[in-house]
């Protein structure tokens, strides 16, 4: 068993030194198909519907507290237990699912960087099939401080000390491509892609914490400042919620989204 937490961000040669340790929850986000293929050792199986409510049109919010008692304790989370996030797809999921353990007040988590590609990249072992997890019972009981809700967001429009981060895609921000009823982006959102956070030469794993410093800097996004990131269902900006963590920011997500967003009659729409 190791002694130390691992770090927020953990590189899968330091997560497979640290194996095996029962103190470790390994959570993999991802479809069931690609799980069952290959799946880091250990690892246990939450997909990604698992984590929206599924309710129109804002299916990216939160679940219940009831839904999020049963998956937690299917996963066996407890109190002493350090969650170590994984996706297969550069962190979007992976940082939804840290988002959602900072919901519930579990803050003993890391980020597997570059997820179960960057594992396979490094060469290591790969295991397959179903794995079931140690349930125990877990109850969620919900801080919203992590969340911004639709007022929230209209509240801030207008305040010079916050910024909307819309970490959609160009194309989306601008209301070119139709993703919602009324499109385009929140009056003063700056627009950094979540993809333009991964290094694609580097199997996804997230760019130098400095580098996305300086990088999101140019757009606004500083210390000092309340940010808020959202995506179209808080799906990608789970990603950007966690870079905007890592990076010691303060940082919420909206989770309704521009499903929410822009599917409203009475929001405010630039394009």
């Amino acid at each position: 068993m190791t002694e130390n937490r691992l770090p927020l961000i953990v590189e899968p040669e330091e997560l497979e030194a640290a194996l095996p340790d029962e103190s470790l929850l390994l959570i993999t986000v991802c479809q069931p198909r690609v799980y069952l293929a290959h799946h880091v050792p250990g690892s246990l199986l939450i997909q990604p519907g698992e984590l929206v409510s599924g309710v129109e049109p804002a299916t990216g919010k939160l679940p219940s507290a009831e839904r999020l008692s049963e998956l937690f304790s299917r996963a066996g989370l407890a109190p002493e237990r350090h969650v170590v996030a994984i996706d297969d797809e550069g962190g979007g999921w992976a940082g939804r699912l840290i988002w959602t353990l900072d919901v519930l007040g579990h803050t003993r988590y890391s980020f597997l960087n570059g997820g179960v590609i960057a594992w396979a990249g490094a060469g290591l072992p790969l295991e397959s099939g179903l794995r079931e997890g140690d349930a125990r019972p877990f109850e969620a009981r919900i801080d919203r401080s992590p969340i911004a809700d639709r007022q929230q967001v209209l509240d801030q429009i207008d305040d010079p000390d916050s910024v909307v981060w819309d970490a959609r895609s160009p194309e989306e921000y601008a209301g070119v491509r139709v993703t919602a009823r009324r499109n385009g982006h929140i009056p003063g959102a700056v627009n950094l892609d979540w993809l333009e956070l991964m290094d694609r030469h580097r199997d996804l794993r997230l760019r130098p914490l400095e580098e996305l410093r300086s990088r999101l800097a140019e757009l606004g996004i500083v210390s000092g400042r309340k940010i808020i990131t959202h995506c179209q269902t808080h799906h990608r900006s789970g990603l950007t919620w966690f870079a905007g963590k890592a990076l010691g920011l303060d940082i919420r997500a909206y989770d309704g989204s521009w499903s929410e967003w822009g599917n409203a009659d009475d929001t405010p729409v630039e394009n």
